[in-house]
């Protein structure tokens, strides 16, 4: 029997309860939808970590990120760590990846054979807070107020009250050259009798929010219901969403 070819398409920050696949009223996700109508829908597939490195390295993996120290955005992805993508190429799978996977590290493959693009975030160890911050911490300010000095740049570039329809970002270029490279090695391997893995990992919906105009104006006249706090988020809030929350300038 032949071995299938496979191709992963992964979104950052893409909630499933935000598509029309899972029910929401007003987004628009046809090819998601579609996907799910002609195949099969999980319900009950959790993300391993809420950060972007950990979780791919995760989903790689197959293992917790506790078990191989991948904690954070500034933590190494250690290249002796076995990912499926290595179990693919011992099977004779051609790796491909186009776009993003925030590798922390010097490897940038972990088992691929080839990368179509550059990644969008760097490999080094940048995202350690700054020594300004730890000087801070050792005088005895909190997380909350030394993110506070942080929180105009982030909000006015990130949030939604920076907002901007049809503006140029990196963010949007670079998931064109994700998909166009990505289109461009489906096509190519169409004719190729190798089995192959791509997998298509695109920055959007990850914030800074620029949506393009088309896209704004097919929800120019939805009505979108804005999200609240949850009544017992005092009992529910942890460390975490606090550091979070300061560093996005949501909730104090």
């Amino acid at each position: 029997m032949k071995q299938p070819n496979i191709l992963v398409v992964m979104a950052d920050q893409l909630p499933p309860h935000f598509t029309g696949a899972y029910g929401h009223p007003v987004v628009q996700t046809p090819n998601i939808d579609l996907l799910a109508a002609r195949g099969m829908r999980f319900d009950a597939a959790y993300c391993n970590s809420p950060l972007c490195a950990p979780a791919r390295a995760a989903f790689l993996t197959g293992q917790a990120i506790t078990r191989i120290g991948a904690w954070d955005n500034a933590a190494e992805f250690a290249a002796s760590v076995p990912t499926f993508v290595h179990h693919l190429r011992l099977m004779g799978y051609r790796t491909c990846l186009s776009g993003k996977m925030h590798f922390i590290g010097p490897d940038q493959l972990h088992g691929f054979n080839r990368r179509l693009t550059t990644d969008i975030y760097p490999a080094s160890y940048d995202w350690v807070k700054d020594e300004w911050i730890r000087i801070k911490e050792a005088k005895g300010e909190n997380y909350e107020e030394i993110m506070g000095d942080r929180r105009a740049y982030h909000s006015r570039g990130y949030t939604g009250q920076a907002v901007k329809v049809d503006f140029w970002h990196n963010a949007l270029s670079y998931d064109e050259e994700t998909h166009f490279r990505a289109v461009e090695y489906l096509r190519a391997k169409s004719r190729d009798d190798n089995p192959f893995f791509l997998c298509a990992s695109y920055h959007h919906p990850h914030e800074p929010f620029h949506p393009p105009q088309k896209y704004w104006d097919m929800y120019a006249d939805a009505e979108i219901d804005i999200p609240e706090f949850p009544k017992n988020i005092d009992d529910t809030y942890s460390a975490m969403d606090r550091w979070l929350n300061a560093y996005h300038g949501t909730r104090k």
